[in-house]
């Protein structure tokens, strides 16, 4: 059984950056820029933007990171916006979601140009996305291909089930493994909600790549898994544990000592997608260093 281990994979992503990022300061060129913006204090929107302002200095990056109290409002939020938009040092925009209930989400998101949009969230990148035009691909399902290709895990003709249709991973996610493209090709259900439990369970019973991403603690467990099947666990869960030594426990979305008993290859929750993630920011931020992606 192999583990999907991200802590290899995305390292491999940063080494690759940090050689471009060196080579642009020896020709005394700048290197790409992040800006992030953070609203309130968060706890795990505290962890997810140090996080990234930590890689963005290993990998030889420029950050910058704007900081609003909770109460900020939806004009200043977007004045920022604007503002960042309009700096040519600045090469990608990041609004760390959730957002305050006053805020809205979708105009904040339309607010960034798809230029600099390195989460991949805006309607343009979005519909291009699909058309299977070039575009920034949302940072977690990217993650999940430059896993697949550093694992050389084969999709082409593959049976692909993907649990969960949000805009941020499952809808996307669906998209990218039916595409036409190294890590694409597949054969994709895509599961939600409403999906009757009979027909999910034997939909992934049937997968021979299966992506989880619904945020319920352990919900694939092992009678849900085909024997050798791929399993890609997108979820990341606090669990209150008394035992544990902070009180909790980090849980996936799917049932690990069980999965690695029938699955020929599993991510780990931690040390798995969510640093992909991290690695797909990343090469989305280099992307728009170096005008992959034009919009008008």
């Amino acid at each position: 059984m192999l583990v999907l281990d991200g802590k290899i994979a995305s390292a491999a992503v940063k080494a690759s950056l940090l050689e471009q990022t060196t080579a642009l300061k020896a020709a005394g060129k700048r290197t790409p820029h992040l800006a992030a913006i953070l609203v309130g204090n968060n706890g795990a929107s505290e962890t997810y933007v140090a996080s990234k302002v930590k890689n963005c200095e290993e990998t030889g990056f420029g950050s910058s990171l704007y900081r609003f109290e909770e109460t900020v409002s939806e004009q200043e939020l977007l004045a920022k916006i604007e503002e960042l938009n309009k700096d040519k040092n600045v090469d990608g925009i990041l609004v760390q979601l959730p957002l305050p209930k006053h805020i809205d989400d979708a105009k904040v998101i339309e607010a960034i140009h798809p230029n600099k949009d390195v989460d991949g969230f805006h309607p343009s990148n979005v519909g291009r996305l699909v058309q299977g035009l070039n575009s920034f691909i949302p940072a977690t399902p990217y993650g999940v291909l430059l896993m697949l290709e550093y694992f050389n895990i084969p999709t082409k003709g593959k049976n692909a089930v993907v649990i969960g249709r949000s805009n941020i991973v499952g809808r996307p996610m669906s998209v990218l493994l039916s595409a036409d493209h190294p890590q694409g090709n597949a054969t994709v259900t895509c599961c939600h909600r409403y999906t009757p439990k009979e027909d999910l369970i034997a939909a992934c019973k049937n997968a021979d790549i299966l992506v989880v991403a619904v945020g319920i603690p352990e919900f694939v467990t092992a009678d849900m898994i085909k024997p050798g099947a791929v399993i890609i666990d997108v979820g990341i869960t606090r669990v209150e544990d008394a035992t544990a030594k902070k009180g909790f426990r980090i849980k996936g979305d799917v049932n690990y000592e069980q999965a690695i008993t029938k699955a020929s290859a599993v991510t780990p929750v931690p040390g798995g997608v969510g640093l992909m993630t991290i690695a797909g920011l990343l090469m989305n931020t280099m992307k728009a260093y170096e005008g992959k992606f034009y919009h008008n």
